[in-house]
C-alpha cells in the first residue's frame, strides 16, 4: 500500500535524523555546551545566537551570570534545531498514519516521547545539567531512535532478515543489557566520570580501587547552583566508571553469545564487528584521555549497536521455527 510506504519512508528519515540528534547531543555534552544558551527554547531571548556587539551587550545584561560564548551557544542551538526538526517529522508521521487509517499507536507513542524529550531538554538547561535529567534526556533520545527502528521494520514490506525464533529471549536480554549500559554511560558522562580511571585495564593501579557507590549512584542528590564539571568526589566517580566497565563486560558476553548463535553468518559477523569497534572505542577513550572524535564515535556506536539489536529482536518474530 502507498500509505505503508509513506510511513516507512518517514520512519527511515526519522532514524537518520534521530541518529544525528543523538550524535549532536553527545557532542554538545562533550564540549561543555549544554549551558551554551542559559534559557530555553531560545538563546538569550532570541531564536538564534547573539552576534553583534549590541545584541551581545543586551544578552549579557539580561543574563549577567552567563557571558556569551558564541561557539558553545551555536553548538547548543544546532542541537535544538535538529531536535525540533525530528519532533516535526514524528508529528507528520503520526498525521500520515491517522489520515490513512494505519496503525497509529506506535507513531502516537513516539509523538508523546518526543514532546517529553522537549521538556527534558528545557529542564537540562533550567536545572543546570542535573545528572538525573541529563541521563533521562539521553535515554529518551535512544528510546526515540529505537522506536523509529521498530516503526520502520514493522512497516517494511518484507522482513529485513530472518532469525531463529529460539533466540528471541537472548536477543531481548542483549537489547536490555545494552540499554542498561547506555544508562550507565549517560550517568557517567553527566557526572563527568569518564576519566575517573586514567588507565586500562586497572584503575589507579588497582583492580579494585577505592569506590563510593552510595554517593556515586545517589539519585536523590540535590541540584547544585551549576553542575557543569560535576560535584562528586573522586571515589564516587570511580564507582560510576567501574560500573560502566562491568557493564561493558556484560555487553561483550551477552551480545557476543548472540552473535555467535545467529544462523545468519553475515549478520553474526556484522554484529561482532560493531561490538568489537564499540569496545575498542571505549578503551581508547580511557587510554587517550577522551579524544573528542573518539568519544562522539563511541556514542554513535552505542546507537548503531542498539539499532542492530532492535532489528535482530524483531526479526525473531518473523524467523525460522526450529523443531
Amino acid at each position: 500500500m502507498a500509505a505503508d510506504r509513506g510511513v516507512y519512508r518517514m520512519a527511515l528519515a526519522g532514524i537518520a535524523l534521530a541518529s544525528v540528534v543523538v550524535v549532536l547531543g553527545a557532542y554538545t555534552r562533550l564540549v561543555d555546551a549544554g549551558l551554551g544558551c542559559p534559557d530555553w527554547p531560545g538563546c538569550y531571548g532570541q531564536l538564534g545566537v547573539p552576534t553583534g556587539a549590541d545584541e551581545i551587550a543586551r544578552a549579557e545584561a539580561a543574563f549577567p551570570d552567563a557571558p556569551v560564548e558564541a561557539d558553545k551557544a551555536w553548538v547548543e542551538m544546532i542541537h535544538r534545531y535538529a531536535a525540533t526538526a525530528l519532533g516535526a517529522l514524528i508529528l507528520v508521521t503520526l498525521g500520515l498514519a491517522v489520515k490513512n487509517r494505519q496503525r497509529w499507536r506506535l507513531p502516537a507513542g513516539l509523538a508523546v516521547l518526543v514532546i517529553a524529550q522537549g521538556a527534558f531538554g528545557a529542564w537540562t538547561v533550567t536545572l543546570k545539567l542535573w545528572p538525573q535529567v541529563v541521563t533521562a534526556h539521553l535515554l529518551g533520545g535512544f528510546a526515540t531512535l529505537a522506536l523509529l527502528g521498530v516503526l520502520a521494520l514493522s512497516e517494511r514490506p518484507a522482513p529485513l532478515f530472518r532469525v531463529d525464533r529460539s533466540l528471541k529471549r537472548l536477543a531481548t536480554l542483549a537489547l536490555a543489557v545494552v540499554m542498561v549500559q547506555v544508562a550507565l554511560g549517560g550517568w557517567l558522562t553527566s557526572n563527568y566520570a569518564a576519566l575517573a580511571c586514567p588507565e586500562f585495564p586497572t584503575c589507579h593501579g588497582e583492580w579494585l580501587p577505592e569506590m563510593d557507590f552510595g554517593t556515586g549512584f545517589d539519585v536523590t542528590q540535590t541540584v547544585g547552583p551549576n553542575y557543569l564539571g560535576g560535584l562528586l568526589s573522586s571515589d564516587a566517580r570511580v564507582a560510576i566508571h567501574f560500573a560502566h566497565r562491568v557493564g561493558a563486560i556484560a555487553v561483550l558476553l551477552v551480545v557476543g553469545v548472540l552473535a555467535w548463535r545467529l544462523g545468519n553468518r553475515a549478520l553474526g559477523w556484522s554484529l561482532t564487528a560493531v561490538l568489537g569497534v564499540q569496545l575498542g572505542l571505549g578503551i581508547a577513550n580511557v587510554v587517550f584521555a577522551l579524544p573528542l572524535a573518539v568519544a562522539v564515535l563511541h556514542n554513535a556506536g552505542a546507537a548503531g549497536l542498539m539499532l542492530m539489536l532492535v532489528a535482530v529482536r524483531l526479526s525473531c518474530d518473523a524467523g525460522i521455527v526450529r523443531r
